[in-house]
């Protein structure tokens, strides 16, 4: 029906609408026409008017003549006369049509005024309309004008109009629905209710429309001439080879006017037979001759595409040839082309998306395997893509070389989402390969009877490509290989040619600055060539022809394009890529699980071929299982040997990442590292992180094994060193340590350290742990890695640096222990690099890259233990280089005599060190050297063990060993005869280099002797009595003998070696009664500014010191023939004009074993103070300094009771505390108890006085002062009487040097002094003194000068029971305070474990709310796993408070019991002797004031 009505209202010429639209005269004559029409038919409507109006009307309807073809009023007016006549002439024009159109038109003005009512009119158009037929097209067409009118009036009434309009039409629309639909207006239809759905029947109008006017009729050839086209088929389907286009076209043209063909028709039938035979010559003229629009022959191609499924490869390859020669434009076909772009990027999109999720899927671990199946199953690659016109269309571009244009199709769909497909890749690297043949063959340079075969162009091919022949070809077609991406892996082979192009370039230009290639060949890599080879497995071949091009550039260049790869910014852009990545994390995961020391060959070369594809992949996953699992590193590192050259820089990469303390990293969301933000210290802060030490110890490992290159890691080091952070020393230490054998261990044995006071030989077979000649390929590798970009020396001078930031920079964030841990690295490495610098590098190399003394003390702040270790080895190669010239400047240099060698050495160092005497004038005050001289302070800081010392016994002890050896071999019938041979001549070949070294060190102590004692006269200067027996030896004790002897533990032993030579050389104005006083009689600041290795350090220094000391206590004859007469146990010192020759100025032996026993009873009381102490670095230096001084302290059983009393007081208190120092101490005594069989009594040790007039008598005459001028009276010499005990410890101490006073101290304080050349004599104090304070230290360097200078120290008495019951009580209050504090502190420990499981238990809550999509049984063992956990905890807690309440109760009770008994002993003894160390160690000690910590 819309239909009709649309073709009855398009062929509608002129409506009803046009009556009433002519001359205004059309009125006049409507009215005359029907003079019925009067006001009074409207009037009397209901009587008579409605029949008067029907019967008119009908009467004009019937009457014949008066049809619809009657004339109608012309369409130009008539002129108006005034002849009567003319108006009815007019009048007959007018049609019986427009009559009634004119009567029923008037009818609804009348209603629309209303005159009439709404339902009488409509029952006048019913009536009407039952008449006649044609009525209803007359009252619709008066309908339509009215329409017009009312929706167009503006007047106030127009509303109401438009309503009762719109009323009478919808009452007709039952019988007017059709005509409605055809004649009103589109607006209007729905609101007089002709349609429900306006928008909808305009939609259905228009598509009728297109369809009935502008759609093209089908028609079949064999109702139309078919001879024609049947002429032109055969025409176009002959072998068109040898066919002139033109005169193809000329029998195209008469077929066409012979048989009317169909121009468009022909053209069709010209593609298809250009389909059947893609003869480009001769179609693509024929197809411009007949010029037809390219819209034409774009419509008839997209039929093409449009009617099959499934178009044919030559439609496409046709439609390729025509863009090709722009007979059609690519934006005009694209249209037509299916499936829509939204459609591939949605699918690109969701296949992304599937495969981040088949890579989330793999890092949860399923139970169910059957579901793990299915979705493997699920996720198996398919090609959706084979049916898409568009990835054909492009296929056949590149096909046909037509690059241009193809790239506009690929820039069109998402990114690598064309060139995934396999095909279209194919097709790429076809076009590649013939791209880059000239360029390659070029480059290749192969033999001519080995030349490959020549890469033609396809046929195919439309257009001359130009390929590659130069470099700057190569650039501009770089395009090419960007767009392929990874997907190159499809044809292995133009990846070597590639990478072979771009290897000689980069070796035959290696110019700076790079030009813009250079960088575009790290592109190619980083977005080509590198994830390709993620898809090629176990191409060991390819990866190393990828190092042999990656290895031309700098590693900071390398290591970006790894990050890269390992990253997700390429990863992310390519859904195979990620499932490949997944797989190979599958697959080293199942590996790691099974690897072991058993199977290493076999899983090695599984994780070989695993990293020759992804090694960035795995070795992530690896190390991070090294991290949690330290013994998987020996397997590792053996399984590790499979890998090719890249995948070890990979390595080298992946170990600096894991090492860097930032997050980051670049693996992106898909990282596999299971320790993202790992905290590098452990949770109480107090040391280092195990998986940052695994780490470590890994890469030393590895580095020493494997060829790693070692400058991104020695970089990385000094990077951190720069930003002050010292954790990433231990990179280095280990580094250090593994490639060359040279250790930094404390726990050095007494061989061994023995062996480092040896030659360079001695040292590398007996001094280290391992062998330090099995390393020499691996430490020339990391010399080699030092000597790039000044590393050797940046990393000195920073470590040397560090030490300081260290204690005043990090050491406000860290804990004290991990401070002192880390200036221990620092130190250990300092010298272990340093040594390695030393030994492995040639001497004048070293001397080049190390800067002078000067720069180093005054530019860099180096401090002067640091430099002058770093000079150390250039001044011994110096000196040994300028005597030899000194000495074969003689004719008869062979013959020299010893003493003639001695002075040529002398020289020869005068020479070399007088330079630096004067630098370091200049360095240090001037005030320093009023107590030393320059010259000694050099010489201290240049010699080393090796100088002074030779170790007989360490060179004996290693020959016997070699000399075992070679017996062994010799004995060894499994070796082969020429092996055992081989074997013991090494053995007497080294045998001969050790006897021979020794005999050159032998020699060179003498002449180091030699000049020593040549120059002792200078070292120390004598200004007066009092500068010789303190100045000097602070002097000394403060710039030389403490910096150095906790330097290294060699340096200990050198200091201890340098004070005996000091002493042996008879050196004047130094004492070394006071020096070693000073050393002994407080080490409680000493050994509280000490870190561990420090401590241990200080305690060998003092093992080696005690040693000579009881060396000369024990044997009398020893004493008489190294002491007795030395300068250094003068007692009286005097001017420098007085002679010093007098017997008694020297202590005797028997006071010098007085002088022994009152230092260890210092010893005792200093470390008693430091074990009360409660500080945790006083009690661990203090137990470290016993382990080390065990051979030769304590000597005397009483001394002994009182230090293990305290020691078991540690024990028992840490035992529950601090774990290591309860380890410590629980050491310490059982190593005591083992020496407990050596022990003697106080009797034994020193011999007793027995009266107190002998020992009046020795103190009156040891006090007295010496003036001849002034002879002494009784009165000076006067005592106060004295008590018992008193007397006896009185006659216990002999006369020794300002003992257990400071420097400045006895500078003030010096007793008595005489007028002319007067001598003063101090008496020692006794063994009973007070514990060591602040006021009276030995490391305290002043005092007030209105102190007055104890000459004796007075025993502590107690005079009666009420003081001591005070004392008790004070100690009680303070012991009560401290268990009030633990209490406290326990209680805060309490509340915070309480709040953490708070804090767990909404933690818990919030999980569950989170997990809420979880499996509900799963979530339930879960929160009763929690829930178990949460309870144990408590019940522990509550077990902790009710033993911690246990063991009050048990300390409060055996501290009650301990009083009651001291009370009943009381009772029975007044008065008390302090003489008894245990008495002091369980009460004055805990009154003693404790010293300040720090450094």
């Amino acid at each position: 029906m819309l239909e009709v009505a649309t073709q009855c209202w398009s062929n509608a010429g002129c409506s009803s609408w046009d009556l009433f639209s002519y001359h205004p005269e059309f009125q006049e004559n409507i009215t005359m026409s029907l003079p019925w029409l009067t006001p009074d038919l409207w009037k009397n409507w209901d009587k008579v008017g409605k029949q008067t109006f029907i019967k008119e009307c009908k009467k004009l309807l019937a009457d014949p003549s008066k049809s619809e073809d009657s004339p109608s009023l012309p369409s130009t007016p008539v002129k108006a006369t005034s002849n009567g006549r003319d108006r009815r002439a007019r009048k007959c024009l007018i049609s019986p049509r427009e009559q009634i159109s004119a009567a029923i038109y008037q009818l609804l003005k009348q209603g629309l005024k209303g005159v009439l009512r709404k339902d009488r009119v409509i029952s006048a158009f019913t009536e009407i309309m039952k008449h006649h037929q044609h009525s209803a097209a007359i009252i619709t067409d008066v309908f339509s004008i009215v329409d017009l009118e009312t929706a167009s009036s503006s007047s106030d009434s127009a509303g109401v109009h438009r309503e009762y309009f719109c009323s009478i039409v919808r009452s007709c629309n039952p019988m007017l629905s059709y005509m409605l639909q055809e004649r009103m207006d589109l607006d209007s239809l729905q609101e007089v209710g002709a349609v429900n759905n306006r928008k909808l029947f305009n939609t259905r109008f228009i598509r009728i429309k297109t369809k009935m006017y502008y759609k093209q009729q089908k028609f079949n050839l064999f109702r139309e001439e078919s001879e024609g086209y049947a002429k032109l088929i055969a025409e176009l389907n002959q072998e068109v080879e040898d066919i002139d286009p033109n005169y193809m076209i000329e029998v195209v043209q008469c077929l066409i006017g012979r048989f009317n063909l169909d121009p468009n028709r022909v053209v069709d039938c010209v593609l298809e037979a250009f389909e059947c035979q893609l003869d480009g010559d001769f179609f693509i003229p024929l197809l411009q001759k007949l010029s037809p629009s390219s819209e034409t022959i774009c419509e008839l191609l997209g039929f093409k595409l449009t009617s099959s499924e499934t178009p044919s490869e030559s439609l496409f390859q046709l439609i390729s040839l025509l863009i090709v020669n722009d007979i059609i434009d690519i934006e005009k076909i694209y249209s037509w082309l299916t499936p829509d772009d939204r459609i591939i990027q949605k699918d690109w999109e969701r296949e992304l998306k599937d495969a981040k999720e088949y890579a989330r899927k793999s890092m949860i671990v399923t139970i169910n395997k059957e579901n793990v199946d299915e979705q493997e199953d699920l996720n198996t690659d398919v090609d959706r893509y084979l049916d898409n016109q568009k990835f054909c269309l492009c296929e056949a571009l590149i096909g046909m070389g037509a690059w241009d244009q193809a790239l506009k199709l690929i820039g069109r769909l998402p990114e690598f989402c064309c060139v995934s497909n396999a095909r279209i890749a194919q097709k790429l690297i076809q076009y590649i390969h013939f791209l880059i043949d000239p360029l390659y063959k070029e480059i290749n340079a192969l033999n001519p009877l080995l030349a490959g075969r020549t890469v033609n162009a396809p046929d195919n091919y439309v257009r001359a490509i130009n390929p590659i022949a130069t470099y700057e070809e190569f650039q501009e077609n770089i395009k090419v290989f960007l767009t392929l991406g990874p997907y190159i892996y499809n044809d292995p082979v133009v990846i070597y040619k590639l990478l072979r192009i771009m290897k000689s370039y980069l070796s035959t230009n290696k110019q700076s600055p790079k030009s813009k290639l250079y960088f575009d060949f790290l592109t190619i890599l980083d977005e080509v060539i590198l994830p390709a080879i993620c898809f090629l497995d176990a191409n060991c071949s390819l990866s190393e022809e990828i190092w042999s091009v990656l290895h031309h550039y700098p590693y900071h260049y390398r290591f970006r394009l790894y990050g890269s790869w390992k990253g997700d910014s390429i990863v992310l852009l390519h859904p195979s890529l990620i499932k490949k990545r997944v797989d190979a994390v599958k697959k080293v995961k199942h590996l790691m699980r099974r690897i072991s020391k058993e199977n290493v060959k076999p899983m090695g070369r599984l994780l070989g071929k695993l990293s020759h594809s992804m090694p960035t992949i795995i070795f992530d996953y690896v190390l991070s299982q090294i991290q949690l699992f330290d013994n998987l590193i020996t397997p590792v590192i053996d399984a590790l040997k499979f890998l090719t050259s890249l995948s070890y820089d990979v390595l080298g990469y992946c170990l600096l990442e894991a090492m860097s303390p930032s997050v980051n990293s670049s693996s992106g969301q898909l990282s596999l590292m299971l320790m993202p933000n790992r905290p590098r210290t452990k949770h109480d802060g107090s040391t280092i992180s195990q998986w940052l030490q695994s780490l470590a110890s890994f890469v030393g490992a590895i580095c020493k094994k494997y060829s790693l290159e070692l400058v991104p890691l020695l970089q990385y080091v000094a990077n951190q060193l720069k930003s002050k952070q010292s954790l990433d020393l231990l990179l280095l230490k280990e580094i250090v340590h593994k490639m060359t054998g040279i250790e930094a261990a404390e726990e050095m044995t007494t061989e061994q350290l023995d062996a480092m006071a040896g030659g360079e030989l001695l040292r590398g077979e007996a001094g280290y742990f391992g062998q330090v000649r099995t390393a020499k390929k691996s430490a020339g590798r990391l010399r080699e890695a030092v000597s790039v970009n000044d590393l050797a020396v940046s990393l000195c001078i920073l470590m040397a640096q560090q030490r300081n930031c260290i204690i005043y920079d990090e050491s406000q964030s860290l804990h004290t222990k991990l401070v002192g841990k880390l200036y221990d690295q620092c130190q250990d490495t300092l010298v272990q690099f340093g040594t390695f610098l030393a030994t492995s590098c040639t001497l004048d190399d070293y001397a080049k890259k190390i800067p002078c003394l000067e720069n180093l003390v005054e530019e860099y702040h180096v401090s002067s233990d640091a430099a002058f270790f770093l000079w150390r080895p250039l001044f011994a190669h110096s000196i040994t280089a300028k005597y030899d010239e000194l000495r074969r400047a003689e004719k008869s240099h062979k013959s020299l005599t010893t003493i003639q060698r001695q002075k040529k050495y002398a020289q020869a160092s005068g020479i070399v060190l007088g330079p630096v005497v004067e630098t370091m004038k200049n360095c240090l005050p001037a005030k320093t050297w009023e107590d030393i001289s320059p010259l000694f302070y050099v010489t201290f800081w240049s010699y080393t063990l090796y100088d002074l010392y030779v170790p007989t016994e360490a060179y004996a002890r290693e020959i016997a060993r070699i000399k075992q050896m070679s017996v062994a071999a010799g004995e060894n019938k499994d070796l082969a005869s020429s092996k055992r041979k081989k074997e013991q001549e090494r053995c007497s070949a080294l045998i001969e280099k050790l006897q021979e070294e020794e005999r050159r060190q032998r020699e060179h102590v003498d002449r180091v002797m030699a000049k020593l004692n040549k120059e002792k006269e200078t070292w120390f200067a004598s200004r007066t009595a009092k500068s010789a027996k303190n100045e000097a030896v602070t002097a000394f004790l403060q710039l030389c003998l403490f910096p150095r002897c906790i330097f290294t533990a060699p340096d200990t032993l050198y200091c201890a070696h340098f004070v005996n030579i000091i002493h042996s050389l008879s050196t004047p104005n130094f004492s070394t009664l006071i020096c070693y006083d000073r050393i002994f009689c407080d080490i409680i600041y000493t050994v509280t500014s000490c870190t561990e290795n420090e401590a241990n350090r200080y305690g060998r220094f003092l093992c080696a010191l005690l040693g000579t000391v009881m060396k000369w206590h024990g044997d009398k004859a020893i004493f008489d023939k190294e002491c007795a007469s030395f300068p250094g146990f003068v007692t009286k010192f005097r001017a420098a004009n007085t002679s010093m020759t007098e017997s008694s100025d020297h202590v005797d032996y028997e006071n010098y074993r007085h002088v022994c026993h009152k230092w260890h009873y210092k010893i005792t009381k200093c470390v008693i103070v430091c074990l009360e102490s409660k500080d945790f670095i006083q009690i661990r230096n203090s137990l470290i300094v016993l382990k080390r001084i065990l051979p030769h302290y304590p000597k005397v059983i009483n001394l002994a009771n009182a230090v293990e009393r305290w020691i078991e007081r540690v024990r028992a208190e840490e035992k529950d505390h601090r774990q290591d120092l309860f380890a410590l101490a629980t050491s310490y005594i059982g190593q005591l108890k083992l020496k407990w069989s050596t022990l003697v009594a106080e009797e034994s040790f020193h011999q007793k006085a027995t009266s107190d007039k002998a020992n009046a008598a020795k103190n009156k005459t040891l006090v007295k002062e010496e003036k001849p001028e002034k002879p002494a009276t009784p009165k000076d010499t006067k005592k106060k009487p004295v008590s018992r005990t008193a007397a006896t410890t009185s006659e216990t101490n002999a006369p020794v040097a300002a003992v257990a006073t400071t420097a400045a101290t006895n500078a003030s304080n010096s007793g008595s002094k005489s007028v002319n050349g007067s001598a003063t004599t101090i008496s020692a104090p006794s063994s009973s003194t007070r514990p060591p304070t602040a006021s009276n230290s030995a490391s305290s360097t002043s005092t007030s000068p209105s102190s007055k200078v104890r000459v004796k120290d007075e025993p502590m008495e107690v005079d009666s029971k009420e003081e001591v019951i005070k004392v008790e009580r004070e100690r009680e209050r303070s012991e009560k305070e401290t268990r009030d504090r633990e209490k406290e502190k326990d209680r805060t420990d309490r509340d915070k474990d309480r709040d953490r499981s708070k804090d767990r238990d909404r933690t818990d809550v919030r999980e569950r709310e989170r997990d809420s999509g979880r499996d509900r049984s799963e979530k339930d063992r879960e929160r009763e796993k929690d829930r178990d956990r949460n309870d144990k905890e408590r019940e522990r807690d509550k077990d902790r408070e009710r033993v911690e309440k246990d063991r009050e109760r048990e300390r409060d009770r055996s501290d009650k019991d301990s009083r009651e008994k001291k009370r009943r002993k009381l009772d029975k003894s007044p008065r008390h002797s302090s003489r008894d160390p245990s008495y002091e160690s369980s009460s004055s000690y805990s009154q003693s004031k404790q010293p300040k910590r720090g450094r």
